[in-house]
């Protein structure tokens, strides 16, 4: 005990005298400074550089993938658009020959002068059925007294012909069909080649 009051009287006779004498060593400001925030609770200059670029990397994670759903999501809308679409060109592409049956048996009426009821009948299915298709998107491709198209026109015949314009499309045999801008069936037709325009 003794021992320890000498040794405290010692230090603290050591402290006055450099401070007397103004040698006193102290810290460099910047570990005072540390030294003193982490006595206070604080953190060390060092550890708050650790977690800010934790924190950045954190937060260009987040970022990248915030943007890698963004695009999931978009992705995704799309092939679901895109499926949809196919489910419905599979669907309409079934009832073509339907279409191409009714558009027959009112061909075959205007010529053989069948009942006037069974006719207007058969034409208000037929256009029932267009107005369903117009809603799901499907359009039929204009082909009669339109100049010929290879993208959408099926050539069947070629007409010489004096009354119409070269490569202009004289008879639709079988009507054309797009599901927006999807084409569906090309329409089969006759062409017209007049000698006369070249």
């Amino acid at each position: 005990m003794a021992f320890d009051k000498e040794q405290d009287q010692t230090l603290q006779a050591a402290e006055e005298s450099g401070e007397q004498n103004g040698t006193h060593e102290s810290l460099p400001p910047a570990d005072a400074q540390e030294l003193a925030q982490e006595s206070q609770g604080g953190v060390s200059r060092q550890e708050y550089d650790r977690v800010s670029q934790e924190r950045d990397a954190l937060l260009d994670r987040l970022a990248r993938l915030q943007a890698e759903f963004e695009n999931y999501r978009k992705r995704n809308a799309r092939e679901q658009a895109e499926f949809r679409e196919y489910a419905v060109a599979d669907a309409v592409k079934t009832l073509l020959p339907i279409l191409d049956n009714f558009d027959l048996a009112l061909r075959s009426q205007r010529t053989e002068g069948a009942d006037p009821a069974l006719r207007s009948g058969i034409e208000l299915i037929r256009k029932q059925m267009d107005d369903v298709l117009s809603r799901l998107g499907v359009q039929a491709v204009a082909a009669q007294g339109s100049t010929f198209d290879p993208r959408v026109h099926e050539a069947i015949e070629m007409v010489e012909s004096a009354d119409h314009a070269d490569h202009e499309v004289i008879d639709e045999l079988q009507r054309g069909y797009k599901l927006k801008e999807r084409l569906l069936r090309p329409a089969m037709v006759r062409v017209a080649t007049n000698p006369t325009s070249k």
